[in-house]
C-alpha cells in the first residue's frame, strides 16, 4: 500500500541543457511543437508497481492503493494470469498523475516526475476497515510505500500498520518511502517517529534517499559530497545502519547492499542497455522480497533483486519478469555480476 498512479513516461532523448535550449527558442517565440518525443501511458505507483512484479513471479499478492474508476480499469486489463486479489482497493475521487520525464545525463537515462498526488495526499490509517487490517494481520509482509506521497499523515501511517504488524501480525515490515525530498519539512518527524523505531525490519533505499536520511544525523554529508552517486549513498547507508534497526537495502544503478551495525553485503548490478529508468526500484523491491521470503543468503538475494530490475529495464513493454524469463536471463547474464566487499 498505498499507490497507484496513472503515469505518463515522456523520453525526450536528450541532455538537460539541449532540451532547456528548444523549449526557450518555442517560448521566445510565443508557443509551438516540440514533435518527435516518445510518451507512453502506463500504470504507475510505487504500491502498484511491486505488486505486479510479485505477482509476475507468483507471489499472491493484496494491494491497498488508492484508486478511481479508471485506475481500476486500468489494472484489470492488465492483470491477466497474475495473482492479484482485488478485493481492498480503496476508491478515491482524484487521481494520482505523474508525468515523468526522462532525460539523457552522461550518457545514462534519468527521470524527473512531475506528480499531481490528488487524493492520495489525504490517505491515512482510517480509511481502513476491520477487512484490511485481517490481512495485513495475516500477511508474510506487509510492504508500505511512498511516503512522500501521503504527505499529510505518512509518518502516522507508518506508524500505525507497522505497530499493528508488530502487535497482531506475524509478517515482516517492508518500508520504501520513495523521495522525501518533496515533504522535506517532515523529514525529521519521518526519522524519529519510524525509522530509528523498532518496528520496521527492512528499510529499502536509492541513492538519494540513503543520502537524504543520513543528512539527518551527519549534516556533513552533503556538504562533503555536491553530487549523489553510489560512493557516497553506501557511505550514507553506513551511517543509517548505526542508527536505525531495520536492515538497510541499498539498491543503486552500480550496485545494490544489504548492511546492518554487524554485515555488509554488496553485489554489483548486471550490465545491461536499459530501455528505460522508470520503475527499476519497484522491480528491485519486488527481487528482494521474494528472495528474501525464499531465504536466500544475502549475496544470493541482492543478485536476484538486482536481476528481477535489469530484465525489467531491458524489456522494451513495460513487463515484469517471469520466473522463467528470470532464470534465463541469468543463466545468461551472470556472468556479468561480480561481486565485491
Amino acid at each position: 500500500m498505498p499507490d497507484f498512479f496513472f503515469d505518463r513516461i515522456i523520453n525526450f532523448g536528450d541532455d538537460i541543457a539541449s532540451f532547456s535550449l528548444k523549449i526557450s527558442k518555442i517560448a521566445k517565440q510565443k508557443g509551438g511543437n516540440l514533435d518527435g518525443i516518445s510518451q507512453e501511458d502506463i500504470k504507475g505507483g510505487n504500491a502498484i508497481n511491486t505488486a505486479f512484479a510479485l505477482a509476475a513471479l507468483e507471489a499472491k499478492v493484496i494491494p491497498i492503493v488508492c484508486i478511481n474508476d479508471e485506475g481500476i480499469k486500468k489494472i484489470n486489463s492488465d492483470i491477466k494470469q497474475c495473482n492479484i486479489d482485488l478485493s481492498h482497493l480503496k476508491k478515491i475521487k482524484n487521481p494520482s498523475i505523474t508525468s515523468a520525464l526522462e532525460f539523457k545525463v552522461k550518457n545514462k537515462k534519468v527521470n524527473i516526475m512531475l506528480r499531481d498526488l490528488g487524493s492520495l495526499a489525504n490517505f491515512q490509517s482510517s480509511h481502513l476497515n476491520m477487512k484490511d487490517y485481517e490481512i495485513i494481520e495475516d500477511a508474510d509482509y506487509v510492504c508500505l510505500f511512498n511516503w512522500a506521497g501521503t504527505r499529510k499523515y505518512g509518518t502516522q501511517l507508518a506508524q500505525d500498520i507497522f505497530l499493528r504488524v508488530k502487535k497482531n501480525g506475524r509478517g515482516k515490515t517492508y518500508y520504501d518511502t520513495a523521495d522525501p525530498n518533496s515533504n522535506a519539512k517532515n523529514i525529521s518527524d519521518l526519522v524519529n517517529k519510524t525509522l530509528t523505531e523498532d518496528f520496521i525490519d527492512i528499510l529499502s533505499l536509492n541513492e538519494n534517499e540513503a543520502i537524504s536520511y543520513a543528512s539527518f544525523f551527519d549534516r556533513k554529508i552533503k556538504e562533503k559530497n555536491e553530487t549523489v552517486n553510489s560512493e557516497v549513498s553506501l557511505n550514507a547507508a553506513r551511517i543509517l545502519a548505526k542508527k536505525v534497526n531495520a536492515r538497510i537495502d541499498l539498491h543503486t544503478s552500480k550496485f545494490s547492499a544489504t548492511i546492518t551495525r554487524k554485515n555488509e553485503f554488496c553485489v554489483r548490478t548486471f550490465k545491461i542497455k536499459p530501455k528505460k529508468v522508470t520503475g527499476a526500484g519497484d522491480a528491485w523491491n519486488a527481487g528482494n522480497i521474494i528472495a528474501d521470503m525464499n531465504s536466500l543468503s544475502d549475496t544470493s538475494r541482492l543478485i536476484l533483486a538486482n536481476a528481477v530490475s535489469a530484465c525489467y529495464l531491458a524489456d522494451s513493454k513495460n513487463m515484469y519478469p517471469t520466473k522463467e524469463t528470470l532464470i534465463e536471463f541469468i543463466q545468461k547474464e551472470y556472468s556479468n555480476s561480480l561481486l565485491f566487499a
